[in-house]
């Protein structure tokens, strides 16, 4: 055909989504499939779409109205999509258009029966599936009811769903246009889904389908239980037959209706398993062909079956890209949960903190995993890494052996080591309990950030790229200081002896959590309090508070010394900047904006300290930490010193006790310097960026962001990128923030969560880590980002994860509860540090746990109580 609305299904392939929207573009390419039979029809494209839209100019008024709505107006997107819909539906379809449509019914017969259904731009994509955000309508038959249909589709685009679908994806309602599937009706003797992927799970090698009698619409609107299917390797390996009492079935004029289903058939599977082998090998060639796991709308026409729809399921983790010609099973243990960050990251931020890391690092859906698979393979290092891994989080222990129960050959055993091999543990020689050694460690680092500092700024162009390949060696060579190394696990080492032990003698749970209040040296714990002396020279000037109360920009710092004290303020928050600047929430994403870069983030933290706190608040606090610390140092001898061999136990508890109150605070330095280093590299990096721009290689320098620093690199000595490519990594970047990534992954796509197998908790509490010891009451504060952070005495922090970031509302909360976290991660340090009951690890908080209810934190025994 060569009208310009109408295009035949065979002329269509996926690359045309401009033209037909995600579902025509799918069913193109779906007839191009050898051996994949798709019911014949044709597309009304997204000219017709525009063409009807210029027929009312009124609705470009009221998609600006729409844009500017907030998500969560729902009464005023519905009231203002209703109205865009209307005019929709009112428009008169302008001659020539109505022309091709009846034209083309014409060719496949004008009286049969029609699939009339919405395809939108923005519709079964790679990145975003928009099932069910537009209408399908069964069974048309008629020009006249089929245009009428069409008109219907159109306004679709506006359905309040979908409205709030695209505003809550970032999608500009202009952006998307909708073109209209109309497709010969199936009559089947049963339909369903089939899902290449099995959904629940992940694993790529497991497919899925639901079965039902007659039209797919019976199990899309919940009308039966489907009859499932799973099927692996060419077997079924798992089937539940449902009782299906009702069908929908097509009308001879027209529409469809609900059926009763005979009762000698309800029991009966829709599918035979050889039938569901085979359309599970369809699928597989469906998949091959789009390149990724796929969401199939099946119907079964005499032992035949037809693909009425494929779109991507977007809701699978993505697996890490096996190594080149690698066939091997992998276990993959994620790195976000052990930093405390499990937002996505942007490309740059990936591969650079992959070229700075000690271990190989895999990227997946904008996180990066660890493959554990050969230290899982020998018994002695499995042991090992169970042991490390589930004292930190013991969700990650029991998602790997979950792993490994599930399927012994999943990781084939290996022998063990030979003897001289690296210890699981880390560092296998004990370092003497001195603190000069930490002074001489922090020493070191300072001294190679100044040196870096100095030798960056002279670099630019693919010389500088050049030179931090070389600074990154330094920065391995720093991370991997056995020194530093046995100075961080003596910390560990000794805390885990305190508990074990004092537990054991003294019936103690977690001692060493009181043991290290106010530890000596804790780079971070400082930062924290350091920001409430901050406050201390702000309070007195309330023309200053007055104003750090309206800032809306970065520019506040240069008008602060427009104002009675405020030079004061500024001197005060530019050298907590000179200390801390380097420092964000996400801080292992290099793109993300530093403190100094974005001060204003800070205010909200300063200004809740100003109100809850009293001047010379950090000092007293400190100092009674160390006074409770010292006290139970006191009892914790003395009790057992009564003990039968108490001599022998309480000097061994008195030299744990000093070793841990003098390593236990270097745990949070080396985060402190890669963090330093991360904002030299950042600098240098960004004014390349600024050169890139100025010249018109990226359109602003925060492209670059989404570029490899190779990539970077090719860029800096090219001066060519790629746009399309950069736009590519965007969307995939905004869709990846809808993934939730799990702490093990396998190559078969298995994500495996974990979970606590403890029944000696109240009914209907949450369930964590104990990581604080103590019991506190409040009202809890459910924040997911620090700007907006507003606390009051006695709040309890609800939070995701908690990385070193977000240490500054630390010092104003009494308790704290996130959804990520190890006993050894930097919230649970800083928690110990303060004495703040804490629990983390507790999955979903942020959604079970409603801002304003008030909870009880049990610190001690690691559950959280949401009280009526």
């Amino acid at each position: 055909m060569i009208e310009p609305y109408v295009l035949d299904l065979q002329e269509v392939d996926e690359s045309q989504v401009a033209v037909v929207g995600g579902k025509g573009a799918h069913l193109g390419g779906l007839s191009r499939i050898e051996g994949i039979r798709v019911p014949g029809g044709f597309c009304v494209t997204t000219d017709a779409f525009r063409r009807i839209m210029a027929e009312a100019p009124s609705i470009d008024g009221r998609l600006d109205r729409l844009s500017r709505l907030n998500p969560d107006d729902r009464e005023a997107i519905r009231t203002l999509s209703a109205q865009i819909r209307r005019t929709v539906e009112g428009i008169a379809v302008p001659g020539v258009l109505a022309a091709a449509i009846t034209s083309a019914l014409a060719q496949l017969g004008e009286q049969s029966g029609y699939a009339v259904r919405s395809s939108a731009t923005a519709e079964d994509l790679p990145t975003a599936s928009f099932a069910g955000q537009q209408d399908t309508y069964l069974n048309v038959v008629g020009p006249t009811t089929v245009l009428q249909h069409v008109r219907r589709c159109w306004a679709s685009l506006f359905t309040e769903r979908a409205v709030t679908y695209r505003q809550r994806n970032g999608i500009d309602h202009r952006t998307v246009h909708m073109a209209v599937v109309v497709q010969r009706m199936v009559f089947p003797h049963a339909s369903g889904i089939l899902f290449t992927a099995d959904p629940l799970t992940g694993n790529r090698k497991v497919a899925t389908t639901d079965a039902g009698f007659g039209l797919g619409e019976a199990l899309v609107s919940g009308l039966v239980n489907p009859d499932v299917f799973k099927v692996r390797d060419g077997e079924v390996v798992a089937k539940t037959v449902s009782v299906k009492r009702r069908a929908v079935h097509a009308l001879p004029t027209g529409g469809t209706r609900e059926v009763a289903i005979d009762p000698r058939r309800q029991e009966q599977p829709a599918l035979t398993d050889a039938q569901a082998v085979r359309l599970v090998q369809l699928g597989r060639r469906i998949e091959a062909h789009f390149g990724c796991p796929q969401d199939i709308e099946w119907c079964l026409v005499d032992d035949d079956f037809q693909i009425v729809q494929s779109r991507p399921i977007t809701t699978l983790f993505p697996i890490p890209a096996p190594e080149s010609g690698g066939q091997e099973n992998h276990v993959y243990v994620s790195v976000g949960h052990g930093q405390m960050m499990t937002d996505p990251m942007k490309p740059l931020g990936l591969s650079m903190w992959q070229l700075t890391a000690m271990v190989p690092m895999h990227e997946a859906g904008g996180r990066l995993f660890v493959d554990v698979t050969r230290r899982l393979a020998s018994p002695a290092s499995r042991a090992g890494l169970l042991d490390v891994l589930g004292r930190g989080d013991p969700l990650v222990r029991d998602a790997l052996e979950t792993v490994l129960d599930r399927d012994d050959s999943f990781v084939p055993s290996l022998p063990d080591e030979a003897p001289g091999g690296p210890p699981a543990g880390g560092a296998s020689v004990p370092v003497v309990t001195d603190p000069a050694i930490v002074s001489e460690l922090i020493e070191r680092s300072r001294a190679s950030v100044a040196a870096l500092g100095r030798d960056i700024r002279t670099k630019t162009g693919p010389a500088l790229f050049d030179f931090l390949l070389e600074a990154f060696a330094e920065h391995k060579r720093v991370l991997g200081d056995p020194l530093s190394m046995q100075a961080i696990m003596a910390g560990m080492e000794a805390t885990w002896w305190l508990n074990d032990n004092l537990h054991e003698w003294l019936g103690e749970k977690n001692a060493a959590d009181t043991l290290t209040l106010s530890a000596p040296g804790n780079v971070t714990s400082e930062m924290g309090l350091a920001l409430l002396e901050v406050a201390d020279v702000i309070r007195p000037h309330a023309e200053v508070v007055a104003f750090l109360q309206g800032v809306e920009d970065e520019g506040f710092l240069d008008e602060l010394a427009k104002l009675a004290g405020g030079t004061e303020a500024r001197d005060t928050i530019e050298a907590y900047l000179d200390r801390y600047g380097m420092r964000c929430v996400g801080e292992i994403d290099i793109t993300r904006p530093r403190w100094r870069e974005r001060p204003s983030t800070l205010l909200p933290a300063i200004l809740d300290n100003v109100r809850n706190f009293e001047p010379g608040t950090a000092a007293r606090r400190f100092e009674h930490g160390r006074q409770e610390a010292l006290k139970k140092e006191q009892d914790v001898l003395s009790r057992l010193r009564a003990l039968p061999d108490g001599d022998r136990k309480a000097d061994e508890a008195k030299r744990m006790i000093d070793r841990v109150r003098t390593f236990i605070g270097y745990r949070e330095y080396p985060k402190y310097g890669i963090v330093s280093r991360y904002f030299v590299y950042k600098q240098a990096l960004l004014a390349e960026a600024e050169r890139l721009a100025q010249v018109g290689v990226v359109s602003e320098r925060e492209d670059v962001f989404y570029l490899t620093f190779q990539e970077f690199h090719d860029a800096a000595r090219s001066n060519q990128v790629d746009d399309r490519l950069i736009q590519r990594r965007k969307d995939a970047f905004r869709s990846y923030h809808a993934l939730t990534p799990p702490r093990v992954l396998t190559s078969d796509g298995d994500a495996v969560t974990g979970a606590y197998r403890r029944d000696d908790v109240p009914a209907g509490s949450l369930i964590g880590l104990p990581v604080s010891t103590g019991t506190v009451e409040g009202r809890a504060r459910v924040i997911l980002d620090l700007a907006e952070a507003d606390l009051e005495t006695g709040d309890i922090l609800v939070t995701a994860c908690t990385d070193p970031g977000w240490t500054p509302l630390f010092v104003g909360i009494a308790g704290l509860v996130t959804e990520v976290g190890g006993l050894m991660t930097h919230g649970a340090v800083i928690a110990r540090e303060y004495g703040l009951p804490a629990v983390v690890g507790v999955e979903q908080a942020t959604r079970l746990i409603r801002d304003g209810q008030r909870i009880r934190v049990h610190g001690t025994d690691g559950y959280v109580e949401i009280l009526p």
